[in-house]
Formats: structure tokens, sequence, C-alpha cells
């Protein structure tokens, strides 16, 4: 019990204190997971409206493959990142890896499953009636799809929170492709692998608990937001 009630007391010292290392793992893990997430969307949505809406040869193997993805490790990804972003690899050349592009690329392959699938699943559930009319009143393609969103809203929301909640907990990408390195690719789950692997328990725990308290804000922000939307 001690372990806890002493992180969190130093939880709160190394917020209060403006400890640099600190505030730093937080600014990278909420740049790298809001970019990731952002990009997730925009390429998400689109994708996940396609493979909800249109019915097309092998539409079942493609479903499937993206719902095999939602299981994916984030280890897994995170080699897969690192052998694509290496020297050796085929995007050597740009020289991304360990850096805050390589997390954000890698956190995208994790996120973008995500939002595929639970989109699909949307609009798979939205009244057929609405298709009909929108074809009956003569409505383009990219009109369906922003209507269909628009009526699909509360749960491409929580599909957006299912995304992030992933993101920003993960820690076999941003440990593989990002390096760990302080100051620049070191976000605050990798920091809590290192002090714990220090064995720095107490800093680990409130480091966990900073993690803990920027998810809950990010939360309580969407939820707001969505509850605005039902006004």
């Amino acid at each position: 019990m001690n372990l806890f009630t002493d992180g969190f007391h130093q939880a709160i010292e190394l917020l209060v204190s403006g400890n640099a290392s600190v505030y730093s793992a937080i600014s990278t893990t909420l740049t790298v997971s809001s970019w990731s997430l952002m990009i997730s969307l925009l390429l998400g949505l689109p994708l996940g409206f396609a493979l909800g809406y249109y019915q097309f040869p092998g539409k079942t193997i493609v479903r499937t493959m993206v719902d095999t993805l939602l299981a994916l490790p984030t280890v897994v990804i995170g080699l897969i990142a690192y052998t694509m972003l290496s020297q050796a690899g085929p995007f050597g050349d740009f020289d991304l890896l360990f850096s805050q592009k390589a997390i954000i690329i890698g956190q995208i392959v994790l996120a973008l499953p995500i939002i595929i699938a639970l989109t699909a699943s949307q609009v798979e559930s939205v009244d057929k009636r609405l298709y009909t009319s929108l074809k009956g009143l003569g409505a383009h393609s990219h009109q369906i799809l922003v209507s269909t969103l628009v009526e699909a809203r509360f749960g491409i929301m929580t599909a957006a929170m299912t995304a992030y909640g992933r993101i920003i907990t993960e820690i076999g990408i941003s440990m593989m492709v990002g390096g760990n390195i302080k100051y620049h690719t070191r976000t605050v789950t990798t920091a809590i692998a290192l002090e714990t692997g220090k064995g720095e328990f107490i800093t680990g725990i409130a480091l966990g608990l900073v993690l803990f308290t920027v998810a809950l804000i990010v939360n309580i922000a969407l939820s707001m937001l969505k509850r605005r939307w039902t006004q």
C-alpha cells in the first residue's frame, strides 16, 4: 500500500515541480497520439464507410482481416515498422527510425483497424431508409458518406475513444521504433518501463498515475463533446 501512496505523492511532486523529463514525456505522448488519431480518422472513416456500405467480391475476407488486426500485438507492429524503417528496409532512406514520425506511423497501423472495423459496424447499423432517401434525392457518394457519418457520429466517437485509449497506452511501438530517447521520443509508457526496470517502482507508479490522469482528461473532454452533440 505504501508504494501506491508514495507513488501518488511523488506524482503530485513531479507535476508541481515542473520536472522537465516528465513534462517532455507527457508532451511527446500527447503529440504523437494526437497526430496518430487524427490521421487514423482521416483514413479510417472513409475506408470504414466503404467496408460497411458497399458490397464487393471478397468483402468477407477483408472484414475478417480487419477484425484480426484488432488483436495484433503492439510489439509485432513495432517489429514490422522497425524492419520497414531501418536502413535495410524499403523506407530506410527516409531516416525515420527513432523519431516521433516513426512512432506516429506505427500507432496509425495500430489504430486504423479499430477505426475501420467500428465505423463499418456503425454504417451497417444505420437505418437503410436513409440510404434510399438520399439516393432518391440524387445525393452523390461523398454526400452519402458525410450524411452517414453524421448519423453514426456517436458510434464513431466511441471508435475514436477506443482507438485513442489503445494508442496512448501502447509501449511496444514507441520502444522499438522510437528508441526511448530522452527529451525526444520518450513517452510516458516507455518512461514507466525504464523506471521500473531500474527498480524505481515509486517513480513508475507516479508516471502511471500521470498517464491515467492524462487519459482521464482526454476521455472527459470527448465525453463532454459527445454530450453536447446529443443536446
